[in-house]
């Protein structure tokens, strides 16, 4: 479908459009999974309530967080932590290479990285409304007073930190597939990934709430970036790291792609399109 593209002059631009419509459409075969995704930030959504509304018992604030600035940043953690989906980007790449099925992203007119962030784009764009309105029903079932701030500086950068983000995921578990080159499995590489993600993003837990130490050491990490600091600037908290979050959000997608390039052309040599 991709060289037909080529040969009618489609541009570069228009060929990873094509490619995250394709993967819009796929979703639709799998109705299931956005009935599933939905159901999940519901009761993302729901458990943080519970535990939230007994901790809150007989206290006004906690970490300057009110009990519904709380339930606020978790609604919008919970509808970006479904929304972030690239972990099979490494799963694919990884039993692509394994069945020397690899090759045929090899051939695509198109930059292979750039095939899978055009596939990723895809999926987010269709997601996107389904956790958008999962995340409006888990307002209206606990009568939430959702907390949002009011400044457009401060939201527009909270977007671009978001689009960031999901891109350096993006990338990092392209590098992660990559690593299948050389080495027969990456499983453990995928399961360390997966557990400390979920942590260090503050999906589980507001960063806000650990030491002041950890916090320091968590803001050099591009994590702090992609889920904790988007959500607390659209609930109105840290709205002075939003312009150097981007800065440095963007300084770890530079390094990482450094780091994918070299993998890359390096690794690529022992890859001989016929599996492991």
């Amino acid at each position: 479908m991709l060289s037909g593209f080529i040969r009618k002059g489609v541009g570069p631009v228009r060929k990873y459009w094509e490619v995250a419509k394709i993967y819009m459409k796929v979703q639709l075969v799998w109705r299931a999974a956005v009935i599933f995704n939905m159901l999940f930030t519901v009761t993302k959504i729901l458990f943080a309530y519970l535990l939230w509304k007994i901790i809150f018992a007989g206290r006004s604030t906690i970490k300057e967080f009110s009990f519904y600035g709380m339930m606020s940043y978790y609604i919008i953690s919970s509808f970006l932590s479904q929304l972030e989906m690239s972990s099979g980007v490494s799963w694919e790449i990884n039993q692509r290479i394994r069945n020397g099925t690899f090759s045929k992203y090899m051939i695509v007119p198109v930059n292979i990285q750039g095939y899978f962030v055009a596939m990723e784009s895809g999926k987010v764009l269709f997601y996107f409304f389904f956790n958008l309105l999962a995340a409006a029903i888990g307002m209206g079932i606990f009568r939430i007073q959702f907390v949002f701030t009011d400044s457009f500086t401060v939201i527009v950068c909270a977007a671009l930190m978001i689009i960031i983000g999901m891109l350096f995921m993006v990338q990092l578990n392209y590098y992660l597939g990559l690593l299948t080159l050389k080495y027969q499995g990456i499983d453990t590489f995928l399961m360390i990934k997966s557990n400390l993600v979920e942590l260090i993003t503050g999906s589980i837990v507001p960063l806000a709430l650990f030491p002041d130490v950890v916090i320091q050491v968590m803001k050099l990490l591009p994590f702090y970036y992609i889920t904790y600091l988007p959500s607390m600037l659209l609930v109105g908290y840290c709205q002075e790291e939003a312009l150097r979050g981007i800065v440095i959000l963007s300084g770890w997608c530079i390094v990482l792609q450094i780091v994918i390039k070299y993998t890359w052309e390096t690794y690529v040599r022992e890859y001989d399109g016929v599996g492991i």
